[in-house]
Order: structure tokens, then sequence, then C-alpha cells
């Protein structure tokens, strides 16, 4: 059994629901509007510095993981925890926001790019938006291509044509 704590800036406990209408109060220094929202979490650098700033207001990754368990969205992406406390946006899961995402990759990548794309989303719906970050980028291709990072590139293309797909294809999970 594990419990997760909030505290206000102060240092006083809060309870989940005052916490999370304090986050409400705090969103908007982080983003405008959903379109905002979106756009930071469709590319993993902008992703990252997000959750590096709630982080440093408290919100940090076991603090989010209490607000989806509160929710009853375990299954969310970051971006649907956070819009449902911004705006009256109903969760989608991950698995529900990787099928969408499906769609459009089958018309934006070749079968093979395809190939690799699903494995992530897979390894997404699973594990988390975490498995989105470029530093998985390295061991997502080593577990896909048996430790072969020269097939990957082999089967995918360059290096850097690897690294666009990667993170070109994740704004198809944040579509509106």
């Amino acid at each position: 059994m594990s419990a997760t704590s909030f505290w206000h800036p102060d240092g006083t406990p809060l309870s989940a629901a005052q916490f999370m209408e304090a986050l409400f109060g705090q969103l908007p220094e982080f983003f405008r509007d959903e379109d905002e929202l979106r756009t930071l979490c469709r590319a993993p650098d902008t992703r990252r510095k997000l959750l590096a700033g709630l982080a440093e207001k408290g919100l940090g990754k076991d603090q989010l993981a209490e607000m989806q368990r509160i929710i009853n969205a375990e299954n969310s992406d970051l971006f649907d925890v956070l819009a449902f406390v911004a705006y009256p946006e109903a969760p989608l899961s991950r698995e529900e926001r990787a099928e969408r995402a499906r769609a459009v990759i089958g018309t934006q990548f070749n079968d093979r790019q395809q190939g690799f794309l699903s494995f992530v989303l897979a390894h997404y719906v699973t594990a988390g938006v975490e498995e989105l970050d470029e530093t998985k980028l390295g061991p997502l291709l080593k577990l896909k291509y048996n430790n072969a990072i020269a097939d990957a590139f082999a089967d995918l293309g360059t290096p850097d044509a690897v690294r666009q797909t990667f993170v070109g294809f994740q704004r198809y999970l944040y579509q509106g």
C-alpha cells in the first residue's frame, strides 16, 4: 500500500481536492488554453519542460499518478488529466488516443515506419507518456530490433530520419 501526499508551497498538507483546486489556479502559468496544452504535449521537448515546470510547483510524477487515480484516468495521458482539471474535457484512454493516431499514421508514414510506430504506441498504451520521451528512442529501437541498431537504421532510414519520425508522429496523438 502506498499514499501520495499533497503539500502547499508553505509546507502545510493539502487534501487531494484542495490540491486539485490549487492546481486549477496555477495551470494558466503553464498554458493559456487547450490548444496551447495540445501544442506543449505534442513534442517531447516541450512536454518535458511542462512536466519539469509542474514538478517545480509540486506536481511531480507521483502527484500526477494520484490525480489520474482520483479522476479514474489511470490509463489516460498527462494531457487528458490536465485537460480534465482545466477544462470540461472527459479523459480519453491512451488506447483511444493511440487508435486515433494510428488512423493518421497510416496515411503519413511508410509501412516500415508504421510498424515501428505501432510498436512505440503499444509501449505508450502500456507504460504511459514517458515512452514518448526522446531518451526512450534508443531503447525502443534496441527492443524492436533485438539490439541491432544498424538493422533499425537500414529499415527506417538515417538516425535523423528515425528521430524525426519518432518525434513527428506524436503530434497526431494530441489532435483536437
